[in-house]
């Protein structure tokens, strides 16, 4: 029977830089599904003023924002909307956004990925 797993303080750890992005850019995959068909991967996404991040979606992805401001623009429909604590997002698969944050932006993920496929 399978049991529930424990991941505790994410909030307080730091994250690695996502490498391949010129933004000052953070990604950390905290806990992952045992589902192999439809997998489901949640952690934490950080951004820091500088270069905008832009991010095509290979999966379906829920995004809340827990701290700090992101200015979140979608390139298929042409709408920015300014993020702060407590709003919630929906990135369809194939959805084209881009993050930019005038000091620091924070966001709690879950998608239906694997984990490090983001």
């Amino acid at each position: 029977m399978p049991s529930m797993k424990h991941h505790g303080k994410i909030l307080d750890r730091s994250l690695p830089a996502m490498d391949e992005e010129s933004a000052a850019a953070f990604l950390d995959d905290f806990a992952t599904s045992d589902d192999a068909r439809a997998p489901i991967t949640a952690g934490l996404f950080r951004l820091e003023a500088g270069e905008a991040m832009t991010y095509t979606y290979t999966y379906h992805e829920i995004k809340l924002i827990v701290d700090g401001q992101f200015e979140v623009h979608d390139g298929d429909s042409g709408e920015t909307v300014t993020a702060t604590k407590g709003d919630l997002f929906y990135f369809p698969e194939g959805s084209t956004i881009t993050f930019t944050t005038p000091d620091f932006g924070l966001g709690y993920f879950c998608g239906q990925r694997a984990p490090g496929e983001a």
